[in-house]
């Protein structure tokens, strides 16, 4: 009788572990969420090709600033959040946001 109940049990404890990790593998997607977006940045491109902007700020995913220009062809170009012509945009984009 003892080698039964251990072998419920191990066959409950079988599943639970399958439910828990088959819960999380239909959750959202972990991957993506913690690392960054950019892998590398350019200095700039010419505004008139941009279709909208998302500025990431530093997090747990990622310990720098992120910017990621959607292009008007559907590209994504990630951007230097350092460079001059960067920060005019955004701040172009937020003086925009706010005065709407």
């Amino acid at each position: 009788m003892a080698s039964a109940s251990r072998s419920l049990l191990r066959a409950g404890l079988l599943l639970l572990l399958l439910l828990a990790t088959s819960h999380q593998a239909t959750g959202a997607p972990v991957a993506n969420e913690l690392r960054c977006q950019c892998l590398q940045t350019i200095a700039g491109i010419h505004p008139k090709s941009i279709q909208s902007l998302k500025v990431t700020p530093p997090g747990p995913h990622c310990t720098q600033t992120e910017v990621i220009a959607t292009l008007k062809n559907g590209r994504e170009a990630c951007l230097n959040p350092e460079a001059p012509m960067v920060q005019k945009l955004v701040q172009k984009i937020l003086k925009k946001g706010i005065s709407k």
